[in-house]
């Protein structure tokens, strides 16, 4: 028979194994932070003027089951696969809230139906979110101040805001929050460039750039090249555009959100992603957040890549 001080004692190795076992199934992750003391050394990243560093961004939040698009425990959720930028989209309730919804509609995304600027935000903070499997989860639709509040020190906002939206009421918003340092503001045309520099000419914009004539369009309009960063659309362009736009100290987006995500899901094995940043995106703009981190992660360790402003807690 074994002595019973070995019995005990093999009781006690039992015990703790499946003590710490279960400490490692309830341990929080690990979340990826990026942040800027200050405006200026946000700009700088962004201008090219410190170590160069590819990020992801992550397209309405990366949403995955159980995390809805575009609220904010997807986003937090989000910082555990990789320092990001969160890309959302603000709307307007019909009593002038700034809310986050993609659609025109809530039917897709929440338990309510119909418009949501026929909706008041009393109306908006009842519903739930869905996720994208269309089920039902206990996370609200959030305002633009909460989400602004709850980024600082930890993600890069690029804030979508969809049409009927005031850029006044978003630039108030941020000054509100203080989020000159992780903040940009997405155009779609030089008209809405030009808009947002003059009401806020400190702030970054981010403006669509396909060719050199769409950035001398955008200066002719007074949009200087420190205050931009350049999305490039959904497909690859010629590597001749990136180069130039780095000439003028201008970062690039790359939305990969759609055939460029699907090729990189196909052929996993490719290191699609880390490609695309070597030929010259600074950001990726995708769905596959998971994917591409791993792919980027691979790629800044090969080029022996590191930023100082990214905290792991």
């Amino acid at each position: 028979m074994e002595p019973k001080n070995n019995q005990v004692r093999k009781l006690q190795l039992l015990f703790l194994m499946v003590a710490l076992s279960g400490f490692a199934c309830i341990a929080p992750k690990q979340h990826h932070y990026i942040s800027f003391k200050t405006a200026k050394a946000f700009h700088d990243f962004l201008n090219r003027k410190t170590t160069a560093y590819p990020l992801l961004s992550a397209h309405r939040g990366a949403p995955m089951p159980g995390f809805p698009e575009n609220a904010i425990e997807t986003f937090e959720n989000a910082t555990t696969y990789q320092p990001v930028i969160i890309e959302f989209d603000v709307a307007l309730s019909k009593d002038s809230a700034l809310v986050i919804m993609h659609d025109d509609r809530l039917d897709r995304t929440t338990n309510g139906k119909g418009l949501i600027g026929q909706q008041t935000y009393a109306q908006l903070k009842a519903l739930n979110l869905k996720d994208n499997e269309g089920q039902l989860t206990n996370f609200k639709i959030p305002t633009l101040e909460e989400v602004l509040r709850w980024g600082k020190d930890k993600v890069l906002f690029t804030i979508d805001i969809k049409r009927g939206v005031p850029y006044p009421k978003i630039i108030e918003a941020v000054r509100k929050t203080k989020s000159e340092t992780n903040a940009i503001i997405i155009t779609y045309n030089a008209n809405q460039a030009a808009e947002v520099h003059r009401l806020a000419p400190d702030l970054m914009i981010s403006a669509t750039v396909k060719s050199p004539e769409d950035l001398e369009r955008l200066n002719k309009m007074g949009v200087p090249n420190h205050k931009i960063i350049a999305f490039v659309g959904i497909s690859e362009p010629h590597q001749n555009l990136y180069q130039y736009l780095h000439s003028k100290g201008i970062s690039t987006i790359l939305g990969t959100m759609g055939n460029l995500d699907t090729s990189a899901k196909a052929s996993a094995n490719k290191q699609v992603f880390g490609n695309l940043v070597a030929n010259g995106a600074d950001v990726l703009s995708t769905d596959e957040l998971k994917l591409a981190g791993q792919q980027l992660d691979a790629y800044r360790k090969d080029k022996q890549l590191k930023l100082k402003n990214i905290n792991i807690r």
